[in-house]
């Protein structure tokens, strides 16, 4: 997949596929969408007592929760208006479901 899609769904967030920006390793929006990624699983991780479920994967990680706190719902949200940026400014790499 030359392309990386974000979708949200009732109970969680799917992030697949690669950018093919630039090479493996240089591939700086690959490198974003990944860092947004992971620093949601691990926001949620340890700064809630929420429980979430994940797996990673190359080219794709799936975050799978239950209801969330509000503290949790607001790192999502950071999450959204990070990938939304990533996405406005690379719209051929980034999609959004």
């Amino acid at each position: 997949m030359k392309l990386i899609e974000a979708s949200v769904r009732r109970g969680g967030i799917t992030v697949k596929g690669h950018a093919n920006y630039a090479v493996s390793g240089s591939d700086i929006v690959c490198a974003g969408v990944t860092a947004l990624a992971l620093t949601l699983i691990k926001s949620i991780k340890d700064l809630t007592e929420d429980k979430i479920e994940y797996e990673i994967s190359p080219g794709r990680v799936d975050i799978k929760y239950g209801n969330l706190s509000e503290k949790s719902k607001t790192l999502v949200d950071s999450f959204f208006i990070g990938i939304y940026m990533i996405a406005d400014e690379f719209p051929e790499y980034v999609r959004i479901m």
